[in-house]
C-alpha cells in the first residue's frame, strides 16, 4: 500500500523498522498487537505527498479516505514528534487540532518512530539529543516523558527492550525489501 501511495522504498524500510520497535513495546504493555502494527506500517502513509510536519494530517485524510479504522486514522494522525498540542499546530499552520498521542497504541507507535532513524534504531537519549538538535527542546521533553510513561506502564525501560529486536526477520514488511 505505501509503495502505490508513492512512498519511498527508504521510507518504508523505515516504516518496517518501526515495526518491529512498537510490536516489541506492545508485546511487553500488554497493548493491542494488531492495532500497534498496522498503525507503525501504515504511520508514513502521507509522505508520498509530502515529507513536511503535515504527513501525519495528510496520512490521516487519506487513511480516513480508503476507510481504515478511525483507531489507525488517529495513529497516523497523532505520530509526528511527541505530539503536537493544538496551539503548536496552529503555529506550524496544521488545523488546529490535539494531535498528542492519548492511547496506549498511539503512544506506543510515536515512540517507536521517534526511536528509528532512517531504519537504524536509536535510544531515548539519542532521540532527545536529535530534538535538542533541531531545537526542539519542548518536543524533547515531551518525548522523555513518553518515554518514562510507556517504560511505567511496561514494566522495563523501553530502552532495554530495543538491543533485542530482530531487524532482520521484518515480517509482513520482507516483501518490500
Amino acid at each position: 500500500m505505501l509503495l502505490d501511495e508513492g512512498v519511498h522504498s527508504r521510507v518504508v524500510s523505515h516504516v518496517c523498522t518501526v515495526m518491529r520497535v512498537a510490536e516489541a513495546i506492545a508485546m511487553r504493555c500488554g497493548a493491542d498487537l494488531t492495532l500497534v502494527r498496522a498503525g507503525a506500517l501504515l504511520h508514513d502513509l502521507g509522505r508520498g505527498r509530502t515529507h513536511g510536519i503535515g504527513h501525519g494530517v495528510v496520512g490521516a485524510q487519506r487513511a480516513r479516505e480508503l476507510g481504515l479504522p478511525e483507531a489507525l486514522v488517529l495513529i497516523v494522525q497523532k505520530h509526528v514528534g511527541a505530539g503536537i498540542t493544538p496551539e503548536n499546530a496552529i503555529e506550524l499552520g496544521l488545523p488546529p487540532l490535539d494531535y498528542m498521542p492519548s492511547t496506549m497504541e498511539e503512544r506506543i507507535v510515536c515512540h517507536a518512530d521517534n526511536l528509528v532513524d532512517d531504519d537504524r534504531v536509536i535510544t531515548s537519549q539519542e532521540a532527545y539529543l536529535d530534538f535538542i538538535g533541531k531545537g526542539l527542546e519542548e518536543q524533547g521533553g515531551r518525548m522523555l516523558e513518553m518515554h518514562r510513561t510507556l517504560s511505567d506502564a511496561c514494566g522495563v525501560d523501553i530502552d532495554e527492550l530495543t538491543p533485542g529486536i530482530d531487524l532482520k526477520g521484518r515480517g509482513p514488511c520482507s516483501k518490500y525489501l
